[in-house]
């Protein structure tokens, strides 16, 4: 297990100790040439889409648990006694 870490740089992107800007020195020197390029557009999309979808179903998630505790508060809840025994059932069985 590491106990510290020795240095004075700090935490940061591995590889980067003691490198140039080797990029800035290649764009000024290639004359105009093209170089290699990365669109990260569609992945962030993607996430996004990711992301809105997660909220939504949080949002589902947290209007459900909201109503059983009012269905508990006022007494109202009546599990199905089949389905808890059901899924206590396969539990039980593994500690014995």
């Amino acid at each position: 297990m590491v106990d510290r870490i020795v240095g004075h740089r700090g935490y940061g992107p591995v590889g980067q100790m003691g490198r140039t800007d080797k990029a800035a020195n290649v764009k000024k020197n290639d004359g105009g040439k093209q170089t290699d390029r990365v669109d990260f557009s569609s992945a962030l999309k993607d996430a996004e889409k990711v992301g809105a979808a997660t909220s939504a179903q949080e949002t589902a998630r947290m209007d459900k648990i909201a109503a059983l505790k009012s269905q508990i508060q006022d007494g109202s809840y009546k599990p199905d006694l089949n389905k808890v025994a059901a899924s206590l059932l396969p539990f039980l069985m593994r500690e014995s």
